[in-house]
């Protein structure tokens, strides 16, 4: 079982690595913690359920449309949110953080708690304007999402565990049972690991996603761009770099990284809230500081770290001390590390 809460902790955390890569990009351009990144998170899985109930998918019908209607559905979840908070994201620079580039530090983080408060109490109108079967729902409420992704073990398949068992059921003899208890018990205990394909779902989704956002900051032009900018945005102006433009492209990425985490999240828990973006966001900025904020392969391990924390505390301790354990190990390692995990250390210019 082990084994099984480590795939849990490292699912959970790929999901908090997508959302702290918005946090990490933004601060590493501008130096800006976004705090209204996990509420646009939350913002995406309304509209995810939204999609839904356009197509006629609830919570009631779920198990009971085609896997090609399904199929169907997650892409056009996996298009459409994406796209709806790198819009949002964009929209909040232009009219909120663009015109504040050269005040002090301190009025746009202020302005980004604002915008927190203003996403949340959208979602909170959100909520109980989409119907559920037909029927109004308190807007403070937690929604169901549909569950249209199965969770089935891959594994089941093609199970000699099984064919053991069976065997052993077979014979009658009581000597033979009695023998043969204690390997069955233990074939069992070994066949409960499960890989699920909500958890091969995270995978499929949030690696490639990884990958390409890696390839991008790397080897694109862009890309480039974006690494000048957050070196030295005065620099990169001189060398003909339009760093608005970056910083709008930073955003853009950063928010459709939301929305992609914000549509695997809400497949793979099959519930959501006005305040679920709170949570995550708090978990994720987390991790965006623990790997080192404006480090990108940083933001994915603090992830990582995070979600196993929170499966194996959870599982060997108790839930309720998951949080203590996670905040108290981000202030073991700010304490030896100021920089984060796999931040660098850098001169402060003045």
């Amino acid at each position: 079982m082990f084994f099984q809460y480590c795939l849990g902790g490292l699912i959970i955390g790929m999901l908090y690595a997508l959302i702290a890569l918005g946090y990490t990009m933004v601060y590493g351009i501008v130096e800006l913690i976004n705090f209204a990144h996990g509420d646009l998170f939350m913002l995406g899985t309304f509209m995810a359920l939204t999609l839904l109930s356009l197509m006629g998918i609830s919570v009631s019908t779920a198990g009971e449309i085609s896997t090609s209607k399904a199929a169907l559905a997650i892409a056009v979840m996996m298009i459409v949110v994406p796209l709806f908070c790198a819009t949002l994201n964009v929209a909040v620079d232009k009219v909120v953080y663009r015109p504040l580039r050269s005040a002090p530090k301190l009025a746009p983080l202020v302005s980004a708690i604002g915008v927190s408060f203003c996403f949340m109490n959208i979602g909170l109108f959100w909520n109980a304007a989409v119907y559920e079967d037909g029927r109004a729902v308190p807007a403070a409420s937690q929604r169901a999402f549909p569950n249209i992704v199965s969770n089935e073990n891959i594994l089941e398949r093609s199970s000699p565990v099984e064919e053991a068992v069976t065997t052993a059921k077979s014979d009658k003899s009581d000597s033979a049972k009695d023998s043969k208890s204690k390997p069955t018990i233990k074939a069992k205990e070994e066949s409960k690991f499960r890989i699920t394909w909500k958890d091969a779902m995270v995978i499929a989704v949030t690696i490639p996603s990884m990958i390409f956002l890696t390839w991008f900051v790397k080897f694109t032009q862009t890309g480039k761009a974006m690494r000048a900018t957050a070196q030295n945005p005065t620099a990169a102006r001189l060398m003909g770099i339009n760093v608005d433009r970056v910083i709008a492209t930073t955003f853009l990425i950063g928010g459709a990284l939301g929305g992609v985490g914000s549509v695997t999240y809400a497949l793979y828990i099959n519930t959501t809230s006005y305040q679920v973006g709170f949570q995550n966001g708090l978990y994720a900025f987390t991790a965006a500081v623990l790997g080192g904020i404006g480090n990108i392969p940083g933001a994915v391990l603090g992830g990582i770290i995070i979600g196993l924390v929170r499966s194996l505390g959870s599982a060997y301790i108790d839930e309720k001390w998951t949080s203590a354990f996670v905040f108290a190990i981000l202030i073991l390692i700010l304490v030896f590390r100021p920089t984060g995990l796999l931040g660098s250390r850098t001169r402060e210019k003045v």
